[in-house]
């Protein structure tokens, strides 16, 4: 069982139960899982940034990713219906909570001029998400095999019914809030 998971059941669903009084345990909030995207607009000139995109995620992650691809077609983007534009990969369970651990306590803190997440980037149904502009800041990214700095969106969905319950969640799993 991941180290965070243990700290979930121990300490913060007890206190999370304690503080919105909750009568029943399933009510207490929870992640579910978390979400990791890359969207690539470059893929479209040059396919290769793609594969080594998605051998990227596939490090950090520990997961293989699933190529996203256009639902549409932009004439200005010189985009058309179909083509890959971005890779994804979902975790759930013990890689969820070793990804979340790994996310707060190694990568995060090696952001330059960090400061702490922004506690509004909640979305009003208790999913957080966070972006981050560099995948350099993960410790199994090796920095001289990359060819270029890329960015990624990371959502962290959760069973809370409002953002006040996913912020108190997410703040006590170890999220680093300004």
């Amino acid at each position: 069982m991941a180290r965070l998971q243990e700290l979930y059941q121990q300490e913060v669903a007890p206190g999370l139960a304690e503080k919105f009084k909750y009568k029943s345990p399933m009510q207490i909030p929870k992640l579910s899982k978390i979400i990791l995207n890359m969207g690539l607009g470059e893929a479209i000139q040059n396919i290769k940034i793609l594969d080594s995109a998605t051998a990227e995620l596939a490090q950090i992650s520990g997961q293989k990713p699933v190529v996203t691809r256009a639902r549409q077609s932009i004439a200005a983007f010189k985009l058309r219906k179909g083509m890959p534009i971005g890779c994804m990969v979902t975790l759930r369970g013990n890689r969820m909570y070793e990804f979340f651990d790994k996310l707060v306590n190694v990568a995060l803190p090696r952001v330059r001029d960090f400061r702490g997440v922004s506690p509004k980037a909640l979305d009003g149904r208790g999913n957080y998400t966070l972006g981050i502009k560099e995948q350099i800041i993960f410790p199994e990214v090796d920095y001289d095999k990359i060819d270029k700095i890329k960015g990624m969106n990371i959502t962290i969905v959760t069973t809370a019914e409002t953002d006040e319950e996913a912020r108190e969640l997410l703040a006590r799993m170890g999220m680093p809030f300004r």
